[in-house]
């Protein structure tokens, strides 16, 4: 890892092109929405109130009380308040649990395509990241994963609805999890799950309802995306008292605790939010972008989660993925993100991701661009 060259994600660089380019940001992954104004008004109350000072390193019990009753509320699942970490957004999660839970020579397995940020915890702390590819559906290969898990497999790190694919996992995928589970007890799941509330057709199925695998199971939570507030960089993941200790015991040392005022304003605000409203915005959002690129030379992929949109560019360019997103920037005024970016191996299948996480006019505008190509 110290030989390794690390420089800016293909995120940063998309967005810093498409502001000089004036070009439209369907890039990044943030929204460009207002925020609910009762949160707003929640805020407002804590600034002038006493929260200025270091939380517990946990995270407020305010706070944690509310998530508590919050996934009872939405997932029907108990959580006991010893479960529960506030984290400076969920990327510091998903670095805290990894740094806690393997150890050096270890090895973890990913799934590619994925996000960028799962690989380098896993190197710094000296353990094996093993990629393997997804099947073109984007669902698991389990008999590839049954393969490759062996004794020395400390991690598996999944993600559903998935980033960048928009696809779910299904109930058999869950089921053939928890049979790699009893075969390799030593194997634990770091279970991403930021865009949980932002499913379509079927809802998400979360590891934490599922009693065979939340047990040796971390899930990370994202406010940034439930609350189209990405900036404050606030999270929270859940894992069973066994694996929370060591997590703490990282968390401590690394960020020690999370924004005070932040805390006590989500903290208000839980029980009144509905992510049901949240979820029919996008829905709403994903089907005027997909009926708006339907006269377009790009392919529509499925998207049955989160807030990207797919599309495959076989019939618009022979160009690599890269290459074709920084033309699509310069000359046609819409930055999106290459596939190929979320594999290890670079491969490239002329694929590339969209954020529908914006205003309808944002939309209409640039899907109005991406047809005159």
């Amino acid at each position: 890892m110290k030989n390794r060259v690390v420089g800016p994600s293909i995120f940063s660089e998309m967005s810093r092109l498409a502001s000089a380019c004036g070009a439209i940001n369907l890039a990044q992954g943030f929204p460009n929405l207002p925020i609910d104004y009762r949160l707003l008004s929640n805020l407002k109350e804590v600034l002038d109130e006493n929260h200025h000072q270091y939380a517990p390193y946990q995270g407020s019990m305010h706070l944690r009380e509310a998530i508590i009753q919050f996934v009872d509320r939405t997932q029907n699942t108990q959580l006991s308040i010893d479960e529960v970490l506030i984290t400076a957004g969920a990327t510091q999660g998903i670095f805290t649990a990894i740094q806690a839970l393997v150890n050096s020579g270890e090895e973890v397995v990913l799934l590619d395509p994925c996000y960028d940020c799962y690989e380098y915890p896993i190197m710094l702390v000296g353990a094996k990241p093993i990629h393997l590819s997804l099947n073109n559906d984007f669902l698991p290969d389990w008999n590839l994963i049954f393969d490759v898990v062996s004794d020395k497999t400390a991690l598996i790190i999944i993600n559903s609805p998935h980033n960048p694919s928009g696809i779910m996992w299904r109930e058999e995928d869950y089921q053939r999890l928890s049979d790699l589970l009893d075969k390799n007890p030593q194997l634990k799941v770091l279970s991403d799950e930021v865009y949980e509330f932002l499913f379509y057709e079927k809802p998400h199925l979360s590891v934490r309802n599922r009693s065979e695998i939340k047990n040796r199971a971390v899930v990370v939570s994202s406010f940034g995306k439930s609350l189209q507030a990405t900036g404050w960089k606030m999270g929270y993941l859940t894992a069973p008292e066994s694996l929370m200790r060591p997590i703490l015991a990282v968390h401590q040392y690394l960020v020690f605790s999370v924004n005070s005022v932040m805390q006590e304003g989500i903290a208000r605000y839980l029980p009144n939010f509905n992510p049901e409203e949240v979820r029919i915005s996008y829905l709403q959002k994903r089907n005027l972008l997909r009926k708006a690129l339907e006269k377009s030379k790009f392919s529509l992929l499925p998207c049955e989660g989160t807030y990207f949109q797919s599309l495959d560019f076989k019939r618009v360019s022979d160009q690599g993925d890269e290459e074709f997103c920084r033309w699509l920037t310069q000359e046609i005024g819409v930055a999106a993100i290459p596939y190929s970016v979320f594999y290890e191996s670079k491969e490239d299948h002329q694929k590339i991701r969209l954020c529908f996480a914006k205003d309808n006019q944002t939309i209409m505008d640039a899907t109005e661009r991406l047809c005159k190509i």
